[in-house]
């Protein structure tokens, strides 16, 4: 049942809950402490305007994700069966109970709510800093940065006792933007062009002293013969007002692929007022790096970045739009590659619980979500001070494939010292993953690394990353001039556009494209597709982090792709 037929049903159901509820509020989320960087600068203003999200807990979470497993399994009599945005709705939309309760609770209180999702499952009210404290038992208040900036949120809220198995959680509250982060992404890390030693003659000469289009057509054999369906979608996510320049994308055609017409490009999508200026000296090296490794790559595939604004509530907040937005398409994208994400205890278990549940929906309709997995090692998003080691959020969602990182070292591919692995706090180990995770963590267990590195992971959480490729040395133009750059949001966009391509050769066989990759990587055909990285390490919090091995493991995932391998297996 749909939102819109559910709340036909409000009017009615709300006589069942008569009278207004009472003030038996329960806490239900909290945080113990103000995050580093952020001090507290007293309540927020009584009169300041805030706009709330609120989650309506889904009809059936189980069933989306057996659907989704349903469709993405080999083998499965439903692979490739993608749902449509009704199939989704009777998974995801709120039940007329849970839509008559909140919706009821709200009306008492002199609100009313503007439906955010297709399926009605994210709400959104607008309130006073007064009101939303007494409807919640919250304290708003004003948090400032270091850096200057200021949000508002409070360290704790509370619902109604009857409401607890209606509404998920209300955001933003108790997770903070990740201002710490901002403009500085998964990767952007610029180095001298003279970084990296030459590689020696065993390795595509196109691939000494730096990583090029070219290199990697010859290092994973990827096609540069131009793709042929104009249905078949990459999009990249633009956030924290990084800008993909044009002129930018010429250079790097002209000097990178002279094959390719320079005037190729890409489209462009607004969402939140996002923009993308096209000043030369506002260019984002982040941005720029992921438009060139989409078409400079993928040959041929249509490209589209879509920035998201709305920078003040933080990357979570954008990502809840950019898939509310993209669900409610008719047609989603075959491909969607991220470079950006925050440490996963910085976002609160609900909220990261109901996103990754959003990437389900994603990859149940058809596309394939990825996401760099961190340039930290085993301490996160970026390097810091730990005990515990950090995991990375969306990297740890068992419903998208974390992409890890690799360099070259000759004559071969080892693991990159800043590729983030390692194991959910959140989330279970997926049924994909149960062997592969099972096999390292008894290798890890008889080896005097494992035995120092106990109790610093969560041995039972979902491990990641799921596959890598390069993530150092790699050649981009912004502002007008060419360098080096490193990172996982190198090893995203690269890997995203091998997907691409293979998606282009699916829909020209007129097969189904790939969706949700994972349960084809982690099974033994798909395992055969990629060059297994045995060398290499994650380091971080003081320690080696680590080891990439035989097999999977928490610093290259299965591997980086090898396309004829892959191609063969889809038949293609």
């Amino acid at each position: 049942m749909t939102m819109k037929s559910t709340l036909i049903l409000v009017s009615f159901l709300t006589l069942v809950y008569g009278t207004p509820h009472s003030r038996d509020l329960l806490v239900h989320e909290r945080r113990d402490d103000v995050p580093h960087g952020f001090t507290h600068k007293g309540p927020a203003p009584a009169d300041q305007t805030l706009t709330l999200r609120l989650a309506l807990a889904h009809t059936d979470v189980g069933g989306l994700q057996d659907a989704l497993y349903d469709v993405s399994t080999p083998g499965s009599s439903n692979y490739g069966q993608h749902l449509s945005k009704e199939d989704l709705a009777k998974y995801v939309a709120p039940t007329p109970e849970s839509a008559a309760a909140v919706t009821s609770w709200l009306s008492e209180n002199g609100l009313s709510a503007t439906v955010l999702s297709p399926a009605g499952d994210w709400i959104s009210i607008e309130t006073t800093a007064a009101k939303a404290n007494e409807l919640f038992d919250a304290h708003f208040s004003k948090f400032v940065h270091a850096s200057g900036k200021e949000t508002v949120r409070t360290l704790s809220y509370s619902i109604p006792a009857s409401l607890k198995s209606h509404l998920d959680l209300v955001h933003p509250t108790v997770t903070f933007p990740n201002i710490e982060l901002s403009n500085m992404p998964l990767a952007s890390v610029p180095l001298p062009l003279s970084a990296r030693e030459p590689s020696s003659d065993t390795a595509p000469l196109s691939c000494n002293n730096y990583i090029t289009p070219k290199c990697l057509q010859e290092l994973y054999g990827i096609p540069s013969t131009p793709a042929t369906q104009d249905g078949n979608q990459l999009y990249v996510t633009g956030l924290e007002q990084n800008y993909a320049n044009r002129a930018d994308l010429r250079a790097f055609l002209t000097q990178s692929r002279p094959d390719m017409s320079p005037n190729t490009t890409f489209a462009f999508q607004s969402l939140d007022g996002g923009q993308d200026s096209q000043n030369i000296s506002e260019a984002s090296g982040e941005a720029d790096l992921d438009v060139q490794y989409t078409i400079g790559v993928a040959t041929g595939v249509p490209v589209t970045f879509i920035s998201v604004g709305n920078v003040q509530d933080g990357d979570a907040n954008n990502l809840l739009d950019l898939t509310n937005k993209l669900l409610s398409q008719e047609k989603v994208p075959q491909v969607l590659t991220t470079s950006y994400g925050d440490n996963e205890h910085n976002i609160s278990r609900p909220l990261a619980e109901k996103l990754c549940n959003a990437f389900a929906q994603l990859g149940a309709r058809g596309t394939s979500v990825l996401f760099g997995s961190g340039d930290g090692g085993v301490s996160g998003i970026q390097p810091g001070n730990c005990g515990r080691f950090v995991p990375t959020f969306p990297a740890t969602c068992p419903f998208i494939t974390a992409v890890g990182g690799t360099r070259l070292v000759s004559p071969i591919e080892v693991a990159a010292n800043l590729s983030s692995g390692g194991f959910s706090n959140y989330f279970g180990t997926p049924s994909y993953q149960v062997a592969a995770k099972q096999a390292y963590l008894a290798n890890l267990g008889q080896t005097k690394l494992g035995k120092s590195l106990r109790g610093r992971y969560n041995a039972s959480g979902r491990g990641y990353p799921d596959v890598s490729a390069i993530a150092e040395s790699v050649l981009i133009v912004t502002q007008g001039e060419s360098g080096l750059i490193r990172g996982t949001s190198c090893s995203s966009p690269i890997f995203a556009s091998v997907v691409a391509l293979l998606n282009d050769g699916l829909l020209a066989a007129n097969k189904t494209p790939l969706g949700f990759l994972n349960p084809l990587l982690y099974s033994e055909a798909g395992m055969a597709t990629l060059t297994d990285i045995k060398l290499g390490n994650n380091s971080g919090c003081g320690t080696e982090g680590f080891s990439a091995v035989a097999g999977w493991d928490p610093v290259t995932g299965l591997g980086s792709p090898i396309y004829s391998k892959m191609a063969s297996a889809l038949g293609l």
